[in-house]
């Protein structure tokens, strides 16, 4: 004699809490197979409760695995690669960075996000590449929402537009993400272009790159660093530069090494574009620039 439908309700419920996505799915399958096959009556009731459960929890994890794009931040800043399909976007970013990825000739070859690190003058960096975005992406057509949402949490974008193409379909996407005001520093890399000649852009600075080319690819490195709003600071006694915030001071370096540092800290040894002179002493407040050595000085 089964137990009452009531208490075996409240006992499923109980077996389902903490339980989401694959696993609420598996354990609801497990209770259908354990209940009694009744077609009327309070049981035919529950094992009918237990399948709409299931269909939704079938539902839910279909939802979150199609709108829940998430990209986990790296080094010290972000930077997403941007355009229209086949616009060159996989290639350059396994140029730029070690990543092997799938490459071709037609469009969407990328179907979601791509992160890879690279570093900018020793500054870890994380290069993102979103897939291939189409008219009416602020509607949601084509993932657009989930892909805008990603874009938005990138600290800079460089527009992918390959030279063979009509520019009309970069303004298009550009339409697109003005239309969910996502405003980020920009450059446009015309890719390609060992086959056609780089568009002029009335509104963006237009760097032409071909993957063949190294000496093009260096200049995209240098021009990404400054996309970023970053300076980097060497250290005196080696190691990877820091990256801070314009306008850092003696004081900011020395925090990022130890707060305990900052506090006895009474100035800086400085070689580099800010020094006067190479190895000028200068105070805890002393304004930093791009590229500076700094050796922090204690008591």
């Amino acid at each position: 004699m089964p137990m009452p439908h009531r208490t075996q309700q409240q006992l499923i419920k109980r077996r389902l809490v903490g339980k989401d996505g694959a696993e609420r799915i598996r354990e609801l399958r497990v209770i259908l197979g354990e209940l009694p096959g009744y077609r009327n009556g309070p049981y035919a009731d529950l094992r009918k409760w237990v399948e709409n459960e299931l269909t939704a929890s079938r539902t839910r994890k279909r939802v979150v695995n199609r709108d829940s794009i998430a990209v986990r931040r790296e080094g010290a800043a972000q930077i997403a690669l941007v355009g229209p399909p086949n616009a060159g976007k996989s290639s350059l970013l396994q140029a730029l960075s070690s990543i092997q990825i799938k490459t071709g000739d037609y469009a969407f070859t990328t179907t979601r996000p791509v992160a890879a690190t690279t570093r900018l003058g020793g500054v870890l960096v994380q290069l993102v590449e979103i897939p291939g975005l189409i008219e009416g992406a602020a509607e949601g057509r084509g993932g657009g929402r989930s892909l805008l949402g990603v874009l938005r949490n990138a600290d800079a974008i460089l527009w992918c537009h390959a030279c063979n193409r009509p520019l009309d379909e970069l303004e298009a996407i550009r339409a697109e993400v003005a239309a969910v005001g996502i405003a980020l520093p920009e450059l446009l890399a015309a890719t390609k272009c060992d086959e056609t000649a780089p568009p002029e852009h009335p509104e963006l600075r237009v760097l032409p790159v071909s993957v063949l080319d190294d000496a093009s690819l260096d200049r995209l490195r240098e021009e990404l660093w400054r996309l970023t709003g970053l300076i980097r600071i060497f250290l005196r006694d080696g190691g990877d530069p820091v990256a801070l915030e314009p306008p850092a001071t003696v004081l900011d370096v020395a925090d990022t090494i130890h707060h305990e540092l900052r506090e006895r800290c009474t100035g800086a040894r400085i070689w580099g574009p800010s020094a006067r002179f190479d190895g000028q002493q200068v105070g805890r407040e002393h304004e930093l620039h791009d590229g500076d050595t700094v050796e922090v000085l204690a008591r």
